[in-house]
């Protein structure tokens, strides 16, 4: 549930994402029940829903697990009820970061929160102090080896589909597109077979901070710690891994 990175290494970030697939079902179960909440359990009529089903797709969620959370979701004695919060602050020599969580008590989490920044030799800062370095951007990202055809072809696909940006990498094209356009251009690309390896609005940075051996080792702890915390769905950075 790692926020914008570029996918140097595909198996790697298979494997890592495999051994926590439980922590991630649960945490994409949690925002199931959110977009049920707000709109609805009709795909069809309810956009941040659909939204959310394709990110559990791109998780490798199962179809099963999927409908029988939208149905949980949906039952009338469902009490449960989360909020949506954005943490911001810094972590080793100023990198900014960006933590989504959904939680059903926001003192716990702020601490827990907080507690991971302190840990690493970071600092959470107000609402505003680091947002206005990131945008926000629907990501699509396919592996190479899932599909046939060039790339060239799948660059026109990609722009006749309505993309901003495309970019490619060794092991996977990667597609950007304005948050409003995000899920039509990703319904167009699904259409034509293609199955991802994320799909989903992203913060992504303006620029980007390098850190030396130390200052990574505390960087990847303090993602690491944060991406461990049940309430938290999303960790957004500009460190350039």
């Amino acid at each position: 549930m790692s926020g914008h990175s570029k996918w140097h290494n595909i198996q790697a970030k298979k494997g890592k994402a495999d051994a926590a697939r439980g922590k991630v079902f649960t945490k994409l179960g949690r925002e199931l029940l959110i977009a049920v909440k707000q709109g609805g359990p009709d795909p069809a009529g309810n956009s941040k829903l659909k939204d959310v089903i394709a990110k559990c797709k791109a998780a490798n969620m199962p179809n099963d697990t999927i409908n029988n959370a939208i149905k949980k979701a949906s039952g009338a004695g469902n009490a449960e009820n989360y909020e949506e919060i954005t943490y911001e602050g810094y972590g080793p020599n100023g990198v900014a970061l960006i933590v989504e969580a959904n939680t059903d008590n926001k003192n716990r989490t702020a601490a827990d929160v907080r507690h991971a920044f302190d840990k690493c030799g970071g600092n959470l800062g107000t609402s505003g102090c680091v947002s206005y370095l990131f945008e926000r951007k629907g990501i699509i990202v396919i592996e190479r080896a899932s599909t046939n055809l060039t790339e060239d072809d799948m660059m026109m696909l990609a722009l006749d589909s309505g993309a901003e940006d495309f970019s490619s990498e060794e092991e996977c094209y990667e597609i950007t597109t304005s948050p409003e356009d995000f899920s039509s251009i990703r319904e167009k690309l699904e259409s034509q077979g293609l199955t991802f390896l994320e799909a989903e609005i992203q913060m992504v940075p303006s620029t980007y901070i390098q850190l030396d051996e130390k200052g990574a080792e505390k960087m990847q702890r303090l993602i690491d710690m944060l991406e461990d915390l049940d309430d938290v769905m999303n960790v957004y950075h500009n460190w350039d891994e």
